[in-house]
């Protein structure tokens, strides 16, 4: 155990960390998340990756809010590839975003720092008031995304 988390919960962490730079790196480079770049094509597989791997983390007991969030991720995924819509496929991938920094908030404020976390558990109410506002934050990006694209003619 490392930190509190297993061989397989430090594995998807990481593998979630290049997700969520990926994606932060392709708002600011590219504006959104583009899956015909390489940056793009990152961000998908260690998405997958990321929700592949947790699956197997059964910490907090049996099959849970995190593996259900999983399961969405990966159907919204399928969706945006499926898709033909650039403006629909723009707001499913930066969805995909908010999926992966909620339990990333959750983790990190639930873990960190080590021995005394700032919060007690995944039910603090202070999680909500975090979600609300990474909810708002989405909006307001895929409200510049789209806003972009209708600029730019697409």
């Amino acid at each position: 155990m490392i930190y509190g988390l297993t061989y397989l919960g430090v594995l998807h962490t990481l593998i979630s960390l290049v997700a969520v730079a990926a994606a932060v790196v392709a708002f600011f480079r590219d504006k959104g998340i583009d899956p015909g770049n390489s940056l793009g094509k990152l961000y998908l597989w260690t998405t997958v990756l990321t929700c592949v791997t947790g699956f197997g983390i059964y910490q907090h007991g049996g099959f849970g809010k995190p593996h259900v969030l999983g399961i969405i991720t990966l159907l919204v995924l399928a969706a945006a590839w499926k898709v033909k819509s650039l403006k629909v496929t723009t707001v499913l991938y930066s969805l995909t975003f908010l999926f992966h920094m909620i339990p990333a908030v959750t983790e990190a404020s639930t873990r960190l720092p080590y021995g005394a976390p700032l919060l007690a558990s995944a039910e603090a109410p202070e999680l909500k008031g975090v979600t609300g506002v990474l909810l708002l934050l989405f909006l307001v990006g895929v409200t510049l995304q789209l806003r972009r694209l209708k600029a730019l003619g697409k």
